[in-house]
């Protein structure tokens, strides 16, 4: 059975034009800093869902992270790309697309998913992918696991939240 849950995320992302996020550098926790020589090279904002799964995992019942769907958002709101996974997959309109690996995680607030750092593999395809060597979530909102039972009662039940963060795209300079 899939359910949605309904967060209370704002979804800002008009809010964003008129300013840049790396002039807010300073404010992003050193965790997930991105190492020098890098320079952004798109700034989104990611709009969407991430599901999650009731499960057994290591002998308790726990919300299971299964996968985000998000739209990526340029700072007039004009979706330019997707979020998805599994595995997490940052898309562009042009198609090229990017996976990569955790390096790091930083609190994102009460009631958000963690701030993150992900070093990009080599795009596929050719386009604003391509060049991409980290991708950094920031300002989360929303997108943390269920607050409801999880118990054998509804194992194999989905639940559906509602997520917004920046995602910057970062090149070697």
């Amino acid at each position: 059975m899939k359910t949605r849950q309904l967060a209370s995320v704002t979804l800002t992302a008009t809010l964003l034009g008129g300013f840049s996020l790396a002039a807010h550098a300073n404010d992003v926790p050193a965790d997930v800093q991105v190492p020098d020589g890098n320079e952004i090279a798109m700034e989104t904002v990611g709009v969407g869902e991430i599901t999650y799964a009731c499960e057994m995992k290591d002998g308790a019942h726990e919300w299971v992270f299964k996968g985000p769907d998000a739209k990526l958002n340029d700072a007039d709101g004009n979706q330019v790309g997707s979020y998805y996974g599994p595995p997490a997959t940052w898309e562009s309109s042009d198609g090229s697309k990017i996976t990569g690996t955790q390096l790091a995680t930083a609190p994102g607030g009460d009631g958000n998913i963690p701030f993150q750092l992900v070093e990009a593999n080599p795009a596929e395809g050719d386009g604003h992918m391509s060049g991409v060597t980290y991708v950094q979530r920031l300002n989360t909102q929303g997108g943390v696991a269920p607050d409801m039972a999880c118990s054998e009662n509804n194992v194999g039940d989905e639940e559906v939240v509602e997520y917004q963060a920046d995602y910057l795209f970062w090149k070697a300079s």
